[in-house]
């Protein structure tokens, strides 16, 4: 669809010295997070009193406010995160961001007119997400890091919902919203705003740097206008963990882009020196992955940012931003108290001076003293685009009372632009059944066909699921021997969405209609073709509001958050059918630019998986996914399998055999042990069975 071509410069605000600095720097709009439920939990978040005032100090501005609680949530959370929405929507914020689908699917309930964005922790990197999204009544969708100029041009064309973009700042290794190193290496969730950022430590790659999970920064602010001609209409700045002077640098590089004026050099180098990983990139924006894209933090990096470029980038916010227009009226005649009017086009105000005006001795006061002095707003937001002046040509008015009167009028039309209605919101219930479970299966998703054990040995499982490249003579010999089969899609099809549509329509032909999903592009594709729906762990179902939305979304059953805990997870009500992964290397993280290409040769091609070395010699596998021949991510699995085999794990209607690395032998094996409840793998983890994540 046509899009508005003017960008919007979207700024990181954490905390009050950078929501200034952004402020007066020249953002259209903030991001910012409350007291609990932000991604960024360890920024300098908003109490609540906080919030309502950076809200009204922005409104006054002109600047909308976007709030975060865009992390993934547990049973016990929701009512403290539908109080806080319940709050915001009595600030009538400009946009709420949410990653949770149970939060969401609350929110829309509670309040249909409160704006909700979906977080790039979504990991909507297609058209069908995008329209999926609109369709469930969001407003904008933030796109993942990932994605190329056509691809983001694709969605925009094929959605008519808003996009929005990354446009400068930290680049994950990880699509966002699948990250898991952090919660399996320490405990700390990514998604769940505790992100220890475990891959900038060493991994590394054969032939590669030896930081090899570690990317650049993100820049595109000297192309901005190619972001907006590809359909983008917000162009949103990382960093809400940075300094004010980082805030001001992008927000006035990133102002002066998006008003098509040329960026100074000088503050591009200010910008590269207050923080940059070895330089920037444009290589996702550009279609062109690899080598040069990786980057880390230096020593060298850290001492460009000297005194000196600090204090050239703290003047970028030393004073106000002179950017709401106003229009004035004065009204002055002999004998009566002076009045002013001052309007935005929207709210006016009238204030009356507090004595009548006097005859002028000598010469009169006139209309372009008067006008002059009216003029003088500096300090303020406010400018004056148009002054009309009416006395009588008789009184005089001394410079004082026009002061007065233009600072009384913009500090009451100020209180007035601070405050807007609140937005009605209905605290929605949360009573669900309790989940009954009848009986405990067994499912197998198998990275390739070649996996696949002797047939008696899957006979026992209620399912196997094995990948879109299979032949489908593999499924129809499943089929002949009773053994239930389905198709697992990609978890990410960056530009490929017909090509997947096109093999899932072949498949539902030949009467394969059932389709493992891990991501929200799958769910929707899923339900553009009228195929049965399984969910996959990764697209984050934490909460029983979360299974009840996949419920309503046409799920069949639901594969819970890895991150769940096993009383956690056996204490989730409501009714559709969940399972857990009871065996197999958890994908710790997907990423578009493969590690193992951060090599002189660049991308293996890999015949047998790969693997990263982390700085203790622990090995990490990595294997690549394709699509017809052509690259679509890569994934890095957990070095030793979770083996949840021998325990007894309680609310669960099937556990998942998830196998990577395993050959056909291996997988007979695994299957045997899960028949006889009996681990599996000598070296394993109970994954976060037992103490779940922060």
């Amino acid at each position: 669809m046509e899009r508005e071509q003017r960008v919007e410069v979207l700024a990181p605000a954490g905390g009050r010295d950078a929501l200034t600095a952004a402020v007066f720097a020249g953002a259209d709009a903030v991001y910012l997070g409350g007291p609990m439920f932000s991604a960024r939990a360890n920024a300098v978040n908003f109490t609540r009193e906080e919030l309502r005032e950076a809200v009204g100090f922005a409104r006054e501005r002109g600047v909308k406010v976007h709030v975060t609680v865009n992390t993934l949530l547990r049973d016990g959370e929701l009512p403290k995160a539908l109080d806080l929405a319940a709050f915001l929507a009595e600030l009538s914020v400009d946009a709420v961001l949410v990653q949770d689908m149970g939060l969401f699917a609350l929110l829309r309930k509670a309040a249909p007119a409160l704006p909700l964005h979906a977080s790039t922790q979504m990991s909507v990197h297609a058209p069908a997400g995008a329209r999926f999204l609109s369709a469930l009544g969001a407003k904008r969708v933030v796109l993942a890091r990932e994605l190329s100029l056509a691809e983001i041009r694709e969605i925009s064309e094929n959605s008519a919902i808003e996009l929005e973009a990354f446009a400068h700042g930290a680049l994950c290794m990880c699509l966002s919203g699948q990250c898991y190193l952090s919660a399996v290496l320490g405990g700390r969730s990514g998604s769940r705003g505790r992100c220890a950022q475990s891959c900038r430590l060493p991994f590394a790659a054969p032939g590669g740097t030896g930081h090899d999970l570690s990317l650049k920064d993100l820049s595109f602010l000297k192309d901005l206008p190619e972001l907006a001609a590809a359909g983008v209409c917000s162009a949103k700045i990382e960093g809400r963990m940075k300094r004010p002077e980082y805030v001001a640098a992008a927000t006035a590089c990133c102002r002066a882009a998006a008003d098509g004026a040329p960026i100074p050099p000088e503050l591009l180098a200010d910008l590269r020196a207050v923080f940059s990983r070895s330089g920037f990139t444009d290589g996702y924006l550009r279609g062109k992955r690899g080598r040069e894209m990786f980057g880390t933090r230096t020593k060298e990096d850290a001492l460009d940012a000297s005194g000196a470029v600090f204090r050239r980038l703290h003047a970028l916010y030393r004073g106000e931003r002179q950017r709401v227009a106003v229009r004035m009226r004065f009204s002055g005649e002999t004998g009566k108290a002076p009045v002013l009017c001052v309007s935005d086009g929207t709210r006016s105000v009238s204030v009356t001076g507090s004595a009548p005006l006097e005859r002028a001795e000598k010469a009169p006061a006139s209309a372009e003293r008067i006008e002059e002095q009216l003029k003088k707003t500096g300090g303020t937001p406010y400018f004056a685009e148009q002054i009309a002046v009416e006395t009588d040509g008789l009184c005089a008015v001394p410079a004082a009372v026009l002061n007065g009167l233009r600072r009384s009028a913009l500090e009451a039309l100020g209180e007035k632009r601070r405050t807007a209605e609140p937005v009605p919101f209905a605290v929605p219930t949360l009573a669900f059944p309790p989940h009954q479970t009848e009986k405990y299966a067994l499912r197998a998703r198998f990275q390739s066909a070649g996996q696949l054990p002797g047939f008696s040995r899957l006979r026992g499982l209620e399912r196997v699921y094995l990948p879109l490249e299979t032949d489908r003579k593999v499924l129809e010999a499943l089929r002949d021997a009773g053994i239930p089969a389905a198709l697992d899609l990609p978890r990410a099809f960056w530009g490929e969405e017909e090509a997947v549509r096109r093999r899932m329509r072949a498949f539902m032909d030949a009467g394969f209609d059932a389709f493992r999903c891990g991501g929200l592009d799958g769910l929707a594709l899923c339900r553009e073709v009228g195929a049965r729906v399984y969910g996959g762990f990764s697209l984050n179902a934490m909460n029983t509001a979360a299974l009840d939305f996949f419920e309503t979304a046409g799920a069949a059953d639901m594969e819970l958050s890895a991150e769940l805990s096993g009383a956690q997870a056996a204490s989730l009500a409501g009714t559709l059918p969940r399972g857990a992964l009871v065996y197999g290397r958890l994908p710790v993280m997907l990423t578009r630019n493969c590690p193992l290409a951060n090599a002189p040769g660049g991308c293996r091609r890999c015949k047998t998986p790969g693997s990263l070395t982390d700085r203790l010699g622990v090995r990490f596998p990595v294997r690549c996914t394709r699509l017809d021949g052509r690259f679509l991510y890569a994934e890095l699995f957990n070095s030793v399998p979770v083996d949840l085999l021998d325990l007894s794990v309680n609310g669960i209607d099937f556990g998942l055999l998830y196998f990577t690395v395993e050959n056909a032998v291996e997988t007979a094996r695994v299957l045997e042990c899960a028949e006889n409840r009996r681990a599996a793998a000598r070296n394993r983890t109970r994954g976060l069975f037992t103490n779940g994540v922060l």
